[in-house]
């Protein structure tokens, strides 16, 4: 497994901007993703990329507002947010694992084995 710690949420305005990054420490995986997960509400992909294609892939309500990249050399995951919406607000954990086949939509969580520990956003009006 790979341990993951993701940092950089907090508060922002509507409209504003925030990044959160994760840093993996170990490899043995081809996917990374993130998630978030309101309150009383099931865990949700939000953007994943394929660590060997770059290839990415977004939940319809953000894209075009985040962006998810990779620093293969700090092996670290970024999401890169903007456009913030209220709705926005939530815990947002990374994840990493081997996903077989190039997917065209987001891996499920249940695919991961290996997730960070979280970080809050919270969006304001």
């Amino acid at each position: 497994q790979v341990e993951l710690v993701e940092s950089g949420g907090g508060s922002a305005q509507a409209g504003g901007s925030l990044r959160l990054a994760c840093a993996a420490s170990g490899y043995g995986y081809n996917y990374m993703a993130w998630f978030r997960q309101p309150p009383g509400k099931e865990r949700e992909g939000v953007a994943a990329i394929n660590s060997v294609t770059s290839k990415t892939l977004y939940a319809d309500s953000v894209k075009g507002r985040f962006t998810i990249s990779r620093d293969n050399a700090k092996n670290t995951l970024y999401l890169q947010m903007s456009s913030l919406k209220v709705e926005d607000t939530s815990m947002y954990f990374c994840a990493a694992d081997v996903i077989l086949g190039q997917r065209v939509s987001l891996p499920r969580p249940d695919e991961f084995r290996s997730w960070g520990q979280g970080t809050q956003v919270t969006v304001s009006s």
